[in-house]
């Protein structure tokens, strides 16, 4: 098979013959007895059985680590960004003082439900719709809160304080149930309200409805035994119905939603809360989840409210997203007035996803089963006449991606379904699952990148070229040979071409595909670096990095490729000298492009500017984001930055260490999933890598950077005998390591192999209002 780094080290511009089936790069030969012996054969160092000591089994050590990353608040939020927020991918809650009240608001909002009229298109006809919301509604006047919301047990725990007395909080979801339990001392009482709300699109605080557009039936009640129930009948068809009881000091609530059934919804809410298992049984449950979450991956930095950060977004994903539920608005599973109740595809759901991969949590990547489930869909996007052979999607669709693909030609973004089939292949390669190349990422692909080439001409300079597409929000006249386009095309078929090698597929195709490697015109380039297309500098302020997906995250263009370093680094520093529009994921990209040179102090600030205060649209209070309403994605991809300081793979090859900034001098990750789906741990200590041990879950051939110095460097296998190595010229090691074996390598004497916390560095306050 063509090696990975060989073909997209050369899917540049028009110089793409090496890219093509056929020129690959060998295969490593045997090593040499001499690499045999430095790599640990025979008796030398190599010799004897070894295991790596994790300090983070018990759950007592991750019970302490964790709590040392928890939100806490002392003062009461005011705001949905300041508040507490608990999610199991489908129902979410945010908390927060009720507005212009002496209550707690608990919001009850969920994934799923969604308006059916896409006539009036996702803003307004197939948004998320609001549920409503709980409040908790003390005796007394609220004088102060002590709160803490438990990364490790996923709950909100605390007490509120008035001038009666004291409410003792706990508060978790679970498997579509929000559970609460609260207890009153002094003159306190426990009153609970729940408060319903329109079912009309959040996009209203900033526009009015389309024309034609019809507000949805008032919600009705009914009570069945002590379970009240809200019910909500749509115009388009089906119903949302939230279900509820109160007993003694609990409180069990439920949110379902059905299509087109009219009623279904309120038989499965009743029974949601009927069949709850008793609080501690459904407590117990839910923090055993979440402590097998937390099991998955561990990394530690010595940056202490950043490190705290990172461990947020774990738990914010999670609450987010999972793989059996719907794929994350733009808002996630947290709705609250915005003009973002949709899934937004051209950048937004990327980056919502990235965070995943490394993590090694591929259980919560909803965005490739919804990509599998809708395939009809996707194919129903384009106009009549494509259908045969293509599938796209708009810039903004509901759960179900429906929204109408827009043809090149017309000025619209036309690769957005290319780009988000870019982060299910990446989980294809974090798993080397060939079903999901098979089922969802091949098939797809094929059509995605069948949509453009009946657009794609050849000009006098005997090159293909693109009609005007839309680099996705840049304010100007939509150019020909959109980079954007481009290098989503470049890198369609460069995968479909390995994709077919790969499964076996003989496809008549792959001719086609050859020819556009071969052909497709170069990426428009100015003085300043990458253009936004043909004709078209890029010379206004711009928040998406559209212009820049050859160089991330598709890693076309590289900075192991010598000759476009220069390119890279002008478009990088152009980009952000044109100032005006950048938000909080234009920091964050950057820092991963920064990463990818090898700048890990460079990488840092940039990563820095998305926590400053001074800046336009920083990280709020609670790690949320916000753009004229909540906005998901921008923190997630912040934690993808960090993981790209930390360890990259791409190109076929991983990267230890590739970018770990200056004031770092210690740093562990443990279990870090990489493609060709290895598992990654690695030790930093003062400065220099102490040792690299990595798993191999799919037998694939490793090829690795390890970054190791001060001594021959040893590779040793899991049985204590030898590994055999090879070097290529670049100085990459390749180990032949079967599925289920691990490799160690170190450098000079064996190090302690342990994997524990690093010791702070740089002391910083805890996340929330503390």
């Amino acid at each position: 098979m063509t090696s990975r780094r060989a073909v997209l080290g050369s899917a540049l511009g028009g110089t793409t013959l090496a890219a093509l089936p056929g020129v690959a790069e060998a295969l490593p030969s045997r090593a040499t007895e001499a690499e045999d012996l430095a790599a640990g054969a025979g008796d030398g160092p190599g010799r004897g059985r070894w295991k790596l000591r994790n300090r983070m089994e018990s759950d007592g050590a991750w019970a302490d680590f964790l709590r040392k990353q928890d939100l806490v608040w002392r003062r009461l939020p005011a705001l949905w960004h300041e508040g507490p927020f608990l999610g199991d991918g489908r129902l979410g809650s945010m908390v927060y003082r009720e507005p212009g009240a002496n209550s707690i608001r608990f919001t009850v909002q969920h994934g799923e439900v969604q308006d059916h009229r896409p006539e009036f298109g996702s803003g307004w006809g197939t948004c998320r719709l609001p549920v409503g919301h709980l409040t908790l509604d003390p005796v007394g006047t609220i004088s102060a809160v002590d709160w803490r919301l438990s990364l490790w047990n996923a709950e909100l725990t605390g007490t509120i304080s008035t001038d009666k007395g004291t409410l003792t909080l706990s508060a978790f979801i679970h498997d579509g149930i929000f559970a609460a339990r609260v207890t009153p001392d002094g003159d306190e009482e426990v009153r609970w309200t729940f408060h319903p709300e329109d079912a009309v699109s959040p996009r209203k605080i900033s526009e009015a409805p389309p024309a034609g557009y019809v507000a949805n039936p008032p919600w009705t009640t009914r009570t069945s035994g002590d379970i009240e129930q809200v019910l909500q009948p749509l115009i388009g068809g089906g119903q949302t119905a939230t279900a509820y009881r109160r007993s003694g000091d609990t409180l069990l609530l439920g949110v379902a939603h059905s299509h087109p059934s009219d009623t279904r919804a309120g038989e499965v809410s009743l029974r949601k809360v009927q069949r709850a298992a008793p609080y501690g049984v459904l407590r117990a449950l839910h923090t055993r989840w979440w402590h097998a979450f937390y099991r998955k991956s561990f990394v530690s930095i010595p940056d202490e409210r950043l490190q705290s950060f990172h461990w947020i977004q774990l738990y914010k994903v999670a609450s987010a997203s999972r793989a059996d539920g719907p794929v994350m608005a733009t808002c996630g599973p947290w709705l609250e007035p915005t003009p973002w109740p949709a899934v937004w595809w051209n950048l937004n759901v990327q980056l919502e996803y990235w965070l995943i991969h490394g993590s090694n949590h591929l259980e919560l990547d909803s965005l490739a089963t919804t990509l599998r489930q809708n395939q009809q869909q996707l194919i129903a996007n384009v106009p009549a006449a494509y259908r045969s052979d293509s599938a796209g999607v708009g810039r903004s669709s509901d759960m179900f991606a429906n929204r109408s693909a827009p043809t090149p030609g017309s000025g619209g973004e036309s690769g957005n379904l290319t780009w988000a089939l870019h982060n299910v292949w990446l989980s294809y390669r974090h798993t080397m699952d060939d079903s999901l190349l098979r089922d969802t990422v091949f098939p797809l692909l094929r059509r995605s990148i069948n949509y453009y080439l009946h657009f794609l001409q050849p000009d006098s300079d005997g090159k293909l070229h693109l009609p005007s597409t839309l680099s996705p929000e840049y304010p100007v006249v939509p150019p020909k040979d959109t980079n954007y386009d481009l290098a989503l095309i470049r890198w369609g078929c460069t995968t479909l071409l390995e994709a077919a090698e790969r499964l076996g597929v003989d496809d008549p195709l792959k001719p086609r595909w050859q020819e556009v490697l071969a052909k497709l015109t170069p990426y428009p380039v100015d003085e300043n670096g990458f253009m936004i297309g043909a004709d078209t500098p890029y010379a206004q302020s711009h928040r998406h990095y559209s212009h820049l997906l050859m160089v991330y995250p598709l890693y076309l263009v590289n900075w192991e490729q010598p000759e476009q370093r220069e390119l890279i680094e002008k478009s990088v520093v152009h980009w952000h000298a044109v100032t005006g529009s950048h938000r909080g994921y234009s920091y964050t990209g950057a820092a991963s492009m920064y990463a990818m040179m090898g700048r890990g102090s460079t990488a840092l600030e940039y990563l820095k500017k998305f926590f400053d205060p001074s800046t336009r649209y920083p990280c709020r209070a609670n790690t949320h984001y916000t753009e004229a309403g909540p906005v998901i994605e921008t923190p997630l991809s912040a934690s993808q930055s960090l993981h790209d300081m930390l360890c990259q793979s791409w190109g076929g090859v991983v990267r230890i260490f590739p970018a770990v900034p200056d004031s770092w001098a210690d740093v562990t990750l443990h279990d870090f999933r990489t493609q060709g789906a290895f598992l990654v741990s690695a030790v930093r200590r003062g400065g220099v890598t102490r040792f690299v041990r990595v798993r191999s879950l799919a037998g694939e051939r490793l090829e690795i950077r390890h970054g190791l110095t001060g001594g021959p460097v040893t590779a040793v296998l899991d049985d204590g005998s030898r590994a055999r190595t090879h070097t290529t010229d670049d100085g990459t090691l390749v180990i032949e390591l079967a599925k289920g074996r691990e490799v160690l390598l170190y450098a000079g004497e064996r190090p302690e192999l342990d994997i524990a916390p690093v010791a702070l560095s740089e002391p910083g306050e805890p996340w929330g209002l503390p």
